[in-house]
């Protein structure tokens, strides 16, 4: 599979713009005029494009997301593989810039509601899988899907955290194998 989820250049300068004054000075003490004027942008731009302060954080997960959507609106042979490869497609584009991913691990752990978001956030990447398993695989057994797709996300989260978490590089194979694991659970193949 070599799709892969895109997030726009301009959208992630001002995501990393945001996220250095937030590590720097802290989130609330961040103010969205000081974040605009280090991204270049009116802050009238800033509105327009994420809304608020913490929906710039959590930006890429919109266009991950709708990415994600388009992906999967599509045939695949193995709505299963399916899902799997639109995980990995998240990781690589968390991996693609690790610097950033780590800030952001960084920002949310320190910021309680930013902390309550992310669950939000990976709950609708479980839902996304879910949903599109249910209806690819006419009568799957629901527990199934769900069980799937929970499976699917949490096992990609503790591969992103091993990333987030150390100065090395977590090569997409390391997912790749976790998830083959996870299919061969679920007796589906590959």
């Amino acid at each position: 599979m070599t799709e892969h989820a895109d997030v726009s250049p301009a959208r992630t300068a001002v995501v990393r713009a945001a996220l250095e004054l937030f590590s720097a000075q802290g989130f609330d003490s961040t103010s969205v005029e000081q974040i605009a004027r280090a991204a270049g942008i009116s802050r009238s731009t800033f509105f327009r494009q994420f809304g608020g302060k913490d929906d710039v954080v959590f930006a890429d997960h919109e266009e991950l997301l709708e990415g994600l959507r388009r992906y999967l609106d599509r045939a695949h042979p193995n709505p299963w593989s399916a899902v799997c490869d639109a995980s990995m497609m998240v990781f690589r584009a968390f991996a693609a810039d690790p610097d950033l991913a780590r800030l952001r691990y960084q920002v949310v752990r320190e910021v309680p509601t930013l902390r309550d978001r992310e669950i939000v956030a990976v709950f609708r990447y479980e839902r996304l899988f879910d949903e599109y398993l249910r209806a690819a695989l006419p009568g799957v057994d629901p527990v199934d899907a769900v069980g799937f797709a929970a499976l699917v996300t949490a096992v990609h989260n503790h591969v992103l955290r091993q990333l987030l978490r150390s100065t090395k590089a977590v090569p997409v194979s390391v997912l790749q194998k976790a998830l083959a694991d996870v299919r061969r659970r679920y007796g589906v193949q590959t």
